[in-house]
Order: C-alpha cells, then sequence, then structure tokens
C-alpha cells in the first residue's frame, strides 16, 4: 500500500517543483538576454530497512535552454547582442560569469557595468575614459571619440565566450557559469551586434502548455493519493469484521 502511496507523493512533487520552474520562466519573458531554466528529475532510492523498492525524485533546475532570442534593434551605442551562440563575459565576487544581456552602461567613473556588474574585456573588468562618442565593432572592439579629438581610438575588447548549454548552469545571481567551475572557453570570433538588444528565449506557449499539462499530472497524483486512501480504509474495515 505504501509503495502507491510514495509513487503517488513523489509524482505530486515533481509537478510542484515544475510547476515552479516554468511560472519563474513566465515571469522572465520579457527580461533580456534571459536563458529559460528546464527543470531536471532523477530517482533517487529511501534510505532505511523495509524501504528497498522506495524511490522518491531528486529534482533539480539547474539546466538551460540553449536557444537564442530574438534580436531587437535599439539604436543605442551601448547596445550589444550577440549573434549565434556565445556569452558576454561580466565579474561577479572575483569570478567570471556569464550573460546575453547587453545592455551596458557606464559609471561616473568610467567602468563599464552590466547589471550592476563590470563588464570583463582583454586585460580585466573595462573602464573608459571621457569620450563624446563610443562605438563597438563587429568584433567587440570599443572605440571611442574623446572630446576635442576627430579620430576614433580602440580603448578595449569585450570578452566574449562560447559555452554549450550542456555544460551551463546559473549561479545565485542568476548568470550562468560553468558546471566544473573552470572559465568558459573564448569565443574571439563571435560576432557582436551593437545597437541591438537579445529578447528573452521563453516561449510564452510552451510554457503555458506545460504548465496545463504539469497541473493534470498534479491532479492525477491526488486521485491516487484518494485512492490509496480509500483501500487502506477497505482493509482496516476487513480487519475489524
Amino acid at each position: 500500500m505504501d509503495a502507491l502511496i510514495y509513487t503517488a507523493m513523489s509524482g505530486a512533487n515533481r509537478a510542484l517543483h515544475a510547476q515552479q520552474v516554468h511560472a519563474n520562466n513566465i515571469a522572465n519573458v520579457e527580461t533580456r538576454g534571459f536563458r529559460a531554466d528546464i527543470e531536471m528529475a532523477d530517482s533517487q532510492a529511501v534510505k532505511g530497512y523495509g524501504y528497498d523498492s522506495r524511490h522518491m525524485p531528486s529534482l533539480q533546475a539547474n539546466a538551460v535552454d540553449g536557444r537564442a532570442g530574438t534580436l531587437t534593434a535599439t539604436g543605442r551605442e551601448l547596445d550589444v547582442a550577440i549573434k549565434g551562440d556565445g556569452y558576454f563575459a561580466v565579474e561577479i565576487a572575483g569570478k567570471e560569469a556569464y550573460t546575453r544581456a547587453g545592455s551596458l552602461v557606464v559609471d561616473r567613473d568610467g567602468a563599464l557595468l552590466l547589471n550592476g556588474h563590470p563588464v570583463l574585456g582583454a586585460g580585466g573588468a573595462i573602464t573608459l575614459p571621457p569620450f563624446a562618442k563610443v562605438e563597438i565593432s563587429a568584433n567587440g572592439t570599443i572605440a571611442i571619440l574623446p572630446a576635442g579629438e576627430t579620430e576614433l581610438q580602440d580603448v578595449d575588447r569585450l570578452k566574449t565566450v562560447t559555452l554549450p548549454a550542456g555544460e551551463a548552469t546559473k549561479n545565485e545571481a542568476g548568470l550562468l557559469v560553468r558546471r566544473d567551475g573552470r572559465n568558459a572557453d573564448a569565443g574571439d570570433d563571435l560576432e557582436v551586434a551593437s545597437g541591438h538588444l537579445e529578447a528573452s528565449n521563453v516561449s510564452a506557449v510552451e510554457e503555458m502548455v506545460a504548465t496545463m499539462s504539469l497541473n493534470r499530472s498534479f491532479e492525477m497524483q491526488m486521485k491516487l493519493l484518494r485512492s490509496a486512501d480509500d483501500l487502506a480504509d477497505a482493509g482496516n474495515r476487513l480487519m475489524r469484521a
């Protein structure tokens, strides 16, 4: 009897967790450069005497959807996106992390930031001298026009990397990192689109369909639990008879 309860309970638990993952994806459907999370489940044996045939799902949401989002032209000189695969490198807590978001800003000290994180270039965090104009070329080279000058000057180059979706996971800040903790491989041949931003790769339709399917799965697990309760009650009545 309790085998049926374990089966229904683990199924309901997995459905609830998956709902949280898809709800988070839907909440980020308008977040620039967001990569959808993929819920994963693995079987884990229940420890203890007499539970050899009992298993519970080990639930995780540390896989990401590697599909690219749609590029939209903004015309802003510090908006950048990557065409095809690849990521921009930023620094967080002294380590590299990666993102497809590309709305760069320059703070009062000239530091180039992305969502508050220092943007990495060829030699580390990028700091721009005062400029009247800035341009970012297709290979990620940043050139500025100093005030009073007539020619652009190259100052640094955005660090771009390749990171296969199977090797990527998200850290606490929602940025991508390698599962093994190492830095991602350089992607110097990646093409940068200046004046563009990438949309989230979340498909609202797919997420809604998945959510409805999970709702039906959860309801089925609840019916199984009620059936197990009815069977247990019938067994108890037979014992008393």
